[in-house]
């Protein structure tokens, strides 16, 4: 008989909209509230079995802080009983010994309505309902450099998830396979090879949930993750993995001068054995971090240097997959990223233009924010009509990708088209927002 503890929430409890709302955003002060409200679970209690401190627990229960550490999350999960992948989790060790939270709901009907019932939450909130069941092979209890080489196989294809769906449908995925690997390491025996192989791993893992958690718009769950990447790549010494984990993290900075420094410490790693493609990467994104701090020279430097190392790339040289997707095409949106970004729309507007009409709307997020910088450098260069061309393009692109990044963008440059509404295709482009 598995071990159930004193604080497990009760089955019916799941199926209320606060408690699945409050568990989907982590928000566990909720979580501690409706556990004690309606299942007499006392703070202290809660408190003793999550490892937090009494008076934490009363305070979150009354809405002030937060709790977005990984490792504290698993511990809340399992003292609660809380089902993985109602908080983006793999599935948890003891999920195996127990029935599914709604498996004798009557509410939920037969099996083949509950499989309906699925498929129609799958219509209506987007692949993440569905992607988190992808199905993982067992973990092994002894693990050797062979089965990090499969582990390694696994992430490259589901990294290339993010090619089409926005970080809303890929977060639970590529956070669950994080979380399966850090089990791994707590619970199996490696050697100490297939260990750094491993952590090395986690981290690769940790930064893809990163990304896909900046790109659903969940900024404080994508700093910790980086951070995360940071010390799993240090302890696996994995530099290339640790210069993009600061280049993540320089992303992140609210200060520009400080993501200026943090994206050169990343360019400091840079060795001899650094692939083209992870160089080039660390420099473009020194680029734009010089971008957003209006320091035209660097930005020029950095670009260069990107481009030199794609140019110095070899036929057969070991390639990093998380690095592949950096040509030169990318480079050149990059580069007229920058130069709109500084705001020099001659430069711009050619090197978008080229590079955007060979890149193609199967990568419709991406391909949808760098049109917005394209219609941001038209408006620059007092181009409005082909902005609002441009805008419209980006908005068609934009529909159904769950990335908050492309209506992010586009919202400045809107504001700056309705300036303009005594054009024709502005007010059309308006009204079709509007709607």
């Amino acid at each position: 008989m598995i071990h159930q503890p004193p604080t497990a929430l009760p089955r019916d409890l799941f199926n209320d909209e606060e408690m699945r709302r409050a568990l989907e955003t982590h928000d566990f002060g909720t979580v501690f509230r409706l556990a004690k409200s309606h299942a007499g679970i006392s703070y202290s209690r809660i408190a003793a079995e999550c490892d937090i401190k009494p008076d934490r627990v009363g305070t979150l229960a009354k809405g002030q802080g937060t709790i977005t550490t990984f490792g504290k999350i698993l511990q809340i999960a399992d003292a609660l009983r809380i089902p993985g992948h109602m908080v983006g989790l793999a599935p948890r060790p003891w999920e195996n010994s127990e029935p599914p939270a709604h498996a004798n709901d009557p509410q939920m009907g037969p099996p083949s309505l509950r499989r309906r019932t699925v498929l129609q939450a799958a219509t209506s909130t987007g692949l993440a309902a569905t992607l988190p069941a992808l199905t993982r092979p067992p973990a092994p209890k002894h693990v050797s450099v062979e089965d990090v080489v499969r582990m390694r196989r696994r992430a490259a294809r589901l990294r290339r998830l993010d090619e089409t769906l926005g970080g809303g449908d890929t977060y639970r995925v590529y956070l669950g396979e994080y979380q399966a690997t850090k089990a791994l390491l707590r619970d199996s025996v490696f050697t100490p090879e297939s260990r750094r192989g491993t952590v090395s791993l986690l981290a690769e893992q940790a930064q893809q949930a990163g990304w896909a958690a900046f790109d659903g718009g969940q900024q404080t769950q994508a700093e910790s993750l980086y951070e995360e990447s940071q010390h799993a790549a240090r302890e696996a010494g994995d530099v290339d993995l640790l210069a993009n984990a600061y280049a993540f993290l320089a992303y992140q900075a609210a200060d520009r001068n400080v993501a200026v420094e943090i994206a050169a410490t990343s360019c400091s790693t840079i060795t001899p054995t650094t692939p083209s493609s992870v160089r080039a990467l660390l420099h473009e994104r020194m680029a734009w971090a010089c971008a957003v701090a209006d320091q035209p020279h660097r930005v020029e430097q950095a670009l260069d240097a990107a481009r030199s190392a794609l140019n110095e790339r070899q036929n057969g040289e070991p390639e990093r997959d998380w690095a592949a997707w950096v040509d030169e095409t990318e480079l050149d949106i990059m580069t007229g990223r920058c130069w709109t970004e500084l705001r020099r729309p001659l430069r711009a507007v050619p090197v978008l233009t080229r590079a955007l009409a060979r890149y193609d709307d199967h990568h419709a997020r991406d391909k949808a924010l760098y049109l917005s910088w394209l219609a941001d450098a038209y408006l620059a260069a007092g181009e409005v009509e082909e902005a609002a061309a441009v805008t419209n393009r980006a908005l068609d692109l934009s529909i159904g990708v769950a990335s908050v990044r492309p209506r992010q963008r586009l919202a400045p440059v809107l504001d700056q088209l309705r300036q303009h509404q005594g054009l024709g295709v502005v007010q059309d482009l308006l009204k079709r927002v509007t709607a």
